[in-house]
């Protein structure tokens, strides 16, 4: 293994989920598959520390402020991590540390809640102050009027210290978070995650109403400093707070031993889905503030403190139902229906079991109790059946040789563990074709919506996607019958049917739905054949001539115009008027065309999707890593690693300004 280019990739993975996580609030993955990556980083490091650099994310803390959530507030004590432990030998090993360096030491150890931390500053008794975490080490973002609103935030303590500052931890309810995913839901807007993202993009919400309505709650976890008033002890502290009225972290217990400290943290996880909020590990901490005083602190983690991790949780369920869907190529996808239960803040009830062989290797059918989790903390999936608790009656599941959309036989694919319905009248598959065609990546065809693109196919409005440019014909009906909704958004959805058809040619191809082209080859592909009339007559050969097409996309998209019922399709779609020539530069001839780019970091003015489609119209490429072979890094705020990496190789690195006015030159170029 090539030791330091793996800690280079292991720093850029590291960096750029740091930044989803800390900056976004939408982590893509799990808390504990980001600690294997930095536990696998750590080592490295420390086993080739000439490799080991001070701007490591092993050395940093937290996230970057932001300036644009609130005023920025330099931090009177740091927010640092928490050393983290994943086995039972780590948190043995850390008691005996604290037992060789301090005489008769006391531990405590507590819940770690799963939310952001927040810290408050009191001075006579009147909060002055509510800052997030920041960058962990010089600033926070002041969010004072936002914690106000929250009602575990006291305004104002019964006793009147000169100065008190605490450090707690801003999170949600279960219920609480259920009911905002509620509203979303009822207001047509995207669903949180899970109650952590929420809470986070909450308390940098600029409106403190939303706030408010939100529900969030606090759990105060340390006293980070005091004046005119002293504790010997974590817990002194505690007991005074909660005089205050201050919630503190509940089920926490004063230990002497490793022992005890082990059993106490087997306890806080047995009481897990008990707990109306979620958890996601327990602290381990000094109790006496004399010894926390003489340990110190690393640049970016406690020495007296250890976060003990809980692993991945899994539940158990009964499946009462499979349900059977049937996609837009026929396929026919079983998915387990089972009682809810709450896994990583959300209640989950289903999970896919993907083909016939999956659930032969389950062995499963209805009635068993299944062990359910979630890979990534996001997609709820079945680990095994408790065979023990498997009713008498039991059958193992076989999906039926029949669609259950269509009532036709259905075929197994030879080369995959596919069962596909074959019939192309299928309703089933039609929706989900449909559905593909209106969508964001193909002709964008905005509020067409699921629920009425059933119910036209339903009535026989819809037979193909051509039908969709005759719906005009039908206007009156249509309204009549609310099949769409009144005159206003009849007409609203009919217009932007009709803009549709000046769509780019890519477009039309991507929202065909034929297998292995989407939305990156139909560019690719359009932009050298210009016309669909010239594509529809492309060989296999002529094909593979285009960047990123192979043999097998090549063979899908030859077979599929080789069918009548497709060039009649398309003889349809031109007559109704839709665009069939490519809009864009051909690859070729573009600024870009053999130019490579890597973003990074956040752009003040673009998202990265904008520039990244920037890019891929002038003709270049758009890739996730740097290499010798980048042509330009567009860096933003924040940058990380991969900046490092460009200005190691030489690559040229722009600023958004740049780009923005070199893609500027590059069009005007062209036209």
């Amino acid at each position: 293994m090539d030791v330091k280019a793996r800690i280079e990739e292991l720093k850029a993975q590291i960096e750029y989920h740091s930044d989803r996580y800390y900056n976004e609030d939408s982590p893509v993955i799990s808390d504990h598959e980001y600690d294997v990556l930095m536990q696998e980083l750590k080592k490295l490091e420390k086993e080739h520390t000439e490799y080991a650099t001070d701007d490591s994310p092993t050395k940093k803390v937290g996230g970057k402020a932001k300036r644009q959530a609130g005023v920025l507030v330099r931090h009177n004590v740091p927010m640092l991590s928490l050393q983290d432990a994943f086995s039972k030998e780590e948190v043995m090993k850390f008691v005996e540390e604290m037992r060789e360096q301090l005489e008769d030491p006391e531990f405590v150890v507590e819940y770690k809640i799963d939310g952001l931390s927040m810290s408050l500053r009191y001075e006579n008794g009147e909060l002055m102050l509510a800052e997030t975490r920041g960058d962990g080490i010089n600033f926070g973002e002041d969010v004072t009027e936002n914690a106000k609103v929250i009602p575990d935030v006291k305004v104002k303590l019964k006793d009147s210290p000169e100065y008190l500052e605490v450090r707690g931890e801003v999170y949600m309810k279960n219920a609480d978070f259920d009911a905002v995913n509620e509203r979303q839901e009822l207001l047509g807007k995207k669903a949180f995650a899970n109650p952590r993202n929420c809470a986070a993009g909450t308390l940098r919400q600029l409106d403190s109403s939303i706030v408010k309505e939100r529900k969030l709650s606090m759990f105060v976890f340390n006293v980070q400093q005091t004046r005119g008033i002293s504790f010997e002890t974590h817990t002194q502290g505690y007991e005074f707070l909660k005089k205050q009225g201050i919630p503190v972290i509940d089920g926490y217990t004063v230990c002497k031993t490793g022992e005890e400290v082990w059993k106490a943290i087997e306890e806080i996880s047995e009481s897990r889905g008990s707990l109306a909020y979620d958890i996601d590990g327990a602290v381990v901490k000094l109790n006496r503030l004399s010894d926390r005083e003489l340990l110190g602190a690393t640049s970016k983690v406690p020495r007296w403190a250890v976060a003990y991790k809980y692993p991945p949780e899994e539940k158990e369920s009964v499946i009462r139902e499979i349900e059977l869907s049937v996609g837009r190529t026929g396929r026919i996808t079983p998915t387990a229906v089972f009682d809810p239960v709450r896994l990583c803040g959300t209640s989950v009830a289903r999970a896919t079991l993907h083909n016939q062989d999956f659930i032969n290797e389950l062995d499963l059918g209805i009635g068993d109790t299944a062990v359910v989790y979630k890979s990534g903390e996001i997609i709820p999936k079945i680990k095994e059946v408790k065979k023990e608790k498997r009713p008498s009656d039991w059958e193992r599941f076989r999906i039926p040789d029949v669609c259950p959309a269509c009532g036709e036989k259905t075929v197994r694919d030879l080369d995959t563990a596919d069962i596909k319905c074959v019939n192309e009248s299928c309703p089933a598959q039609l929706e989900r074709h449909i559905i593909n065609f209106v969508g964001r990546d193909a002709m964008d065809i905005k509020g067409f919506g699921t629920v009425y693109i059933e119910e036209l196919v339903r009535r026989g409005c819809l037979r193909t996607i051509a039908d969709i440019y005759h719906l005009k014909e039908h206007r009156d009906a249509l309204i009549e019958e609310g099949v769409i909704g009144k005159e206003k958004n009849t007409d609203k959805l009919l217009l932007a049917i009709e803009k549709s058809k000046d769509n780019d040619a890519y477009k039309l191809l991507t929202g065909l739905g034929i297998s292995n082209v989407g939305k990156a080859a139909a560019r690719t592909i359009m932009r050298k054949f210009r016309s669909m009339d010239a594509l529809m007559q492309a060989t296999v050969e002529e094909l593979c001539e285009v960047d990123d097409v192979g043999e097998i996309s090549a063979g899908c998209i030859t077979r599929f115009f080789e069918k009548k019922e497709n060039q009649e399709l398309m003889r349809r779609l031109k007559t109704a008027g839709l665009n069939m020539e490519c809009l864009e530069q051909e690859t070729g001839g573009a600024r870009f065309s053999g130019l490579k780019f890597v973003i990074t970091g956040t752009l003040a003015t673009l998202g990265r999707k904008e520039a990244a489609e920037l890019v891929e119209r002038l003709g270049g490429k758009v890739t996730g890593s740097v290499s010798k072979k980048t042509s330009y890094l567009l860096a933003g705020e924040n940058a990380g690693s991969k900046l490092a990496k460009a200005q190691e190789l030489g690559v040229t690195v722009l600023s958004e300004e740049e780009f923005l006015q070199m893609t500027e030159d590059a069009e005007q170029e062209t036209q």
